[in-house]
Formats: structure tokens, C-alpha cells, sequence
């Protein structure tokens, strides 16, 4: 760091939505010349403070200073104005420019001439700010979409680059690189470093952040916890500070017996997702699967529902071969599947709780030719006894249900199928306790009639409260499986993190 002064000051940044804190007096500086990690499980407000440096969310309270100067950060663009450049997570450039084009988006009156002649300069600086920057040699007008996924990433940085920018947030940068991207990435950033900006890492990757950073920021629950030097950093300190002191707020499920084995996943890949997964299941039981973002987790569930593209591998249910083609050959099969994206895929917002509930079973309620009206409404409503859906009625419009009871209707729907596989993504994000213990209940339930239930969920606590056992997944490999009643989150996030076998060994 080229001197004692940092180049960005956050002061007791604050910020809630509709009166939930998201982010509480939260203070972080950085030097010129410095990597900054900052770190925090899910939901700790890492992405809240970001868009707040960004200018994306205007703070509460608390105040941003630039080499000593107040800061007001009220939109994005303001925000470049002043120096401070984010690189988003999701590869924002569109597909269908060129290298040239998506470099200068946004700049060209800062070249002049006819058309020909600008395409012609864009060209030249591109290779230029390539080379400069990278040492990089990309053709300057291949399409965004024929590059990979760490070349987009980097054309997006020096594309920032281009406005020699202060202070660089880099947001998760390596979630969807194979390893030999991630270390061209950490070339980039060790000469950004040289050049004297400050950078802000975000990452679960504690292998990533010990390797990079000259200090570390933890947040968790919306607070600034702890902070650390370069000489301070572990794996078992980090994800301490991290995780705090967690505690059940639900039961436990109670060990079981499982049952005859029905699944048997060999060598399982999707391209850029996940590769070589194996594993086996049994009926009645719960299989948390677990990992960080771009871990493959919930590509592998995706997959075994017939939604992921170029999947190979063996997938066995029952009597029955193969990976299934697609969500129909999946449910022939008995696979059921509850989206995270409920609103996205799994509901239909403008329908009725019952015509909801009843969209996989209308073959199950024909009569003479038309759906039996009086065995529909008997099924759902025993659904909604069984889920205790808070209803007006079984007739109301599906968007008058709060998230939590729309959750529970697409869980109904899958349930009515009687299916002996079930594959649920984040199935309690965004619902409140009640209704987590809910679908908590009805889960062990089926369980115990002897359906198998995979699990993909980024809530630890969740899984260790539902699950049997815990697949964990990092860069989209399956590294451990946990018995869940005798695993910790600081074991969970070690493994996940890319230091799980360090940690095993030091332990």
C-alpha cells in the first residue's frame, strides 16, 4: 500500500428496506494499491453495500469518501464519475456485439471520424486496452457470445478500465471460471493492484481471499464483525467470524432407517456446471445438496429434472436408465420438482389455489369424460389441511397468497403426483418460520411413506434440520458428504469454500 491514508472510506453506511435492516453501521476502508476481501454468508449484506457504493441504493445514513473527499452516490453513473467502478457477477455485455463494440459501448464520442474509420480506431484500441491491461490477444470483432466465460469477464474489466477508474468491486468474479481462468484472473487484478487501485473482493472462496487479499472484512446479519490482516488470515477464522454463533430454531429430523436404494447417479456432467458427480439414494430418506455460487448444486438438480443441456452420465431410478431428456420424461419417470423462481416457473399467478394445485393431476379427476369438480375440491382440500395454506378459499387467485402460501401450493401441486423422487431448489427462500416448519413437516412426511427427497438449499441451517446427509459441491465438483446430525456450518463452509480437506487436516 503506497501510503497510511486509505483512498475509500465507508462510514457507518445503514440501510433497510420497508423497515428490515439490511446493512447496520457498517464502516470499510481501502488503500490505493490494496485488495480488500469482503466476506459474509448469505444474505450478511454484502450485495446491499456494494449497490450502495455503486450508486445502485442511496444508504440511510452514513457517509463515502474518496482520497478524503465526501462522496454523493445517488445513481450508477454518478458513481462512475467519481472513480468507482463495479463488475457485477452476471456477464452483462450482449452477446451479439463484437469485442471492439462492447469495449467502447457507451464511449464513442470519444472517437471521431465516418463510420469506417471509427470501426476502424475501435478496432486498434481495442487490441490495444487488451494487450495493455492483459496481454491478452482476442479478435476484435468476434461476438461476445463465441467467447468464454473468464474472456467475457475480462473484456468487461477493461472495459471499466477504460474510465481509470479509483476503486474496482469485483462481485464473485470466479464463481463460473474453471481454475485455470481463475488464476489469468488473479494476473489481472495483481496488475491492477500495481497500478494503484483499490480493490474490493467479494467472495466465498476463503482459498481465493487468502491468496489475494491484504485484508479481509466480514459482515454477518448487516454488520461489519470483524476485520482482518493478510498475517491473520485462516480458514477456521474467517468461517468463525462468518458464522457466529448459530443456533436451531427448528427440530432436528430424527435419525431413520433408510430404505431399499432407488437412485444411483454415476459420472454426472453438464458442461460449465457441474462434472463427474456420483452418488446413490435411498427411499425414505433426505439428501441436503449444498454449495457456493457456481458450485453446480443447483444445475445438478436442474439436471436430474431433465433442464439442463449436454448432460451425461448414468442416472438410475429404479428399474429405469438414463438421464431424463426433459421435465416430461422426468415426471413419467416420478420425479417431481419445486423451482426456486416460484413466481417464474412454478406458479401460474392469475389461476385459482385449486386450478394451481390441480395442474399435474387432471388425468387422476377425470369423470366421464370432464374433471370431477367434487373429487378436485376434496383433494386440495386436503392440501390445504395438510400444508395449512392460508387461503380466503380455494377459488382465490393464486397472487392474492403471500410467498410463503404460494410455496406451499407449488409443493401441493408435486405432492398430488405421488411421485418417489423430489427435487426442491430453495424451497423455503423468501417465507417465514411458520411456513418453513410447514413444509419442514410435510417433507419428513413423505419421507417417512418412503419417498426419496433431494434437497438443494445455501441455507445451512435448513439442511442440517431436514436432511439425512449433506452432499457439498465446489466448482462443480462433489467434494464431501456430511451426516448432517454430526456436522457443524464452520465443516459445511469448508468444504464449500475450497479449503475443507486443509481444514480437515489441521483439525
Amino acid at each position: 500500500m503506497a501510503n497510511n491514508a486509505p483512498l475509500l472510506q465507508l462510514h457507518a453506511i445503514s440501510k433497510a428496506f420497508d423497515g428490515v435492516p439490511a446493512l447496520q453501521s457498517v464502516s470499510l476502508s481501502v488503500h490505493a494499491g490494496e485488495v480488500h476481501g469482503l466476506i459474509g454468508h448469505n444474505g450478511a449484506g454484502k450485495s446491499t453495500l456494494i449497490k450502495v457504493l455503486g450508486g445502485i441504493h442511496a444508504a440511510d445514513r452514513g457517509s463515502i469518501e474518496l482520497d478524503g473527499q465526501p462522496l454523493a452516490l445517488s445513481t450508477p453513473a454518478q458513481a462512475q464519475r467519481q472513480g468507482i467502478a463495479i463488475v457485477h457477477q452476471e456477464r452483462l455485455l450482449p452477446g451479439s456485439l463484437t469485442v471492439a463494440e462492447a469495449l467502447w459501448l457507451g464511449n464513442e464520442p470519444r472517437l471521431a471520424g465516418t463510420p469506417f474509420i471509427l470501426r476502424r480506431r475501435m478496432r486498434q484500441q481495442a487490441e490495444q486496452q487488451l494487450q495493455q491491461h492483459f496481454g491478452l490477444q482476442l479478435d476484435p470483432d468476434a461476438l461476445i457470445a463465441t467467447l468464454s466465460v473468464a474472456e467475457q469477464q475480462l473484456v468487461q474489466i477493461c472495459r471499466v478500465l477504460q474510465n481509470a477508474p479509483r476503486v474496482v468491486v469485483l462481485d464473485e468474479p470466479t464463481a463460473a471460471l474453471a481454475r485455470h481462468e481463475v488464476h489469468a484472473l488473479f494476473r489481472v487484478i495483481e496488475r491492477m493492484r500495481q497500478q494503484g487501485i483499490a480493490l474490493i473482493y467479494v467472495s466465498h472462496y476463503l482459498d481465493e481471499i487468502q491468496e489475494l487479499c491484504q485484508r479481509v472484512t466480514v459482515l454477518r446479519d448487516g454488520k461489519d464483525v470483524a476485520q482482518f490482516n493478510a498475517d491473520q488470515l485462516s480458514p477456521a477464522a474467517l468461517i468463525a467470524a462468518m458464522v457466529g454463533d448459530a443456533r436451531h430454531e427448528l427440530a432436528p429430523r430424527q435419525s431413520r432407517r433408510a430404505g431399499a436404494q432407488v437412485l444411483q447417479v454415476t459420472a454426472l456432467s453438464a458442461p460449465g456446471s457441474f462434472h463427474s458427480v456420483s452418488f446413490t439414494g435411498r427411499q425414505g430418506e433426505i439428501i441436503g445438496i449444498t454449495g457456493l455460487l457456481g458450485s453446480g448444486g443447483k444445475a445438478l438438480i436442474r439436471a436430474l429434472f431433465g433442464l439442463e443441456n449436454g448432460v451425461s452420465g448414468k442416472v438410475t431410478l429404479g428399474e429405469v436408465s438414463g438421464v431424463p431428456a426433459s421435465p416430461h420424461a422426468a415426471v413419467k419417470r416420478g420425479i417431481a420438482f419445486v423451482p426456486e423462481d416460484r413466481r417464474a416457473n412454478g406458479v401460474a399467478l392469475d389461476l385459482s389455489l385449486r386450478d394451481n394445485v390441480t395442474l399435474t393431476t387432471v388425468q387422476r379427476l377425470l369423470r366421464w369424460g370432464g374433471v370431477s369438480r367434487q373429487a378436485e375440491s376434496k383433494l386440495v382440500a386436503k392440501n390445504i389441511q395438510q400444508l395449512d395454506i392460508r387461503t380466503p378459499g380455494q377459488l382465490a387467485a393464486l397472487r392474492q397468497l403471500s410467498g410463503g402460501n404460494q410455496q406451499k401450493a407449488v409443493l401441493a401441486k408435486w405432492l398430488n403426483t405421488g411421485a418417489r423422487l423430489y427435487l426442491l431448489d430453495e424451497p423455503t427462500v423468501g417465507v417465514d418460520i411458520a411456513a418453513k416448519a410447514a413444509i419442514y413437516h410435510t417433507l419428513q412426511q413423505l419421507a417417512d411413506d418412503g419417498a426419496l427427497i433431494l434437497v438443494f438449499s445455501t441455507d445451512l441451517l435448513e439442511l442440517q434440520t431436514l436432511a439425512d446427509r449433506i452432499m457439498v459441491l465446489a466448482r462443480g465438483e462433489h467434494v464431501a458428504t456430511l451426516e448432517a446430525q454430526h456436522t457443524s456450518h464452520q465443516e459445511i463452509l469448508s468444504w464449500a469454500s475450497g479449503t475443507g480437506a486443509l481444514t480437515e487436516r489441521a483439525s
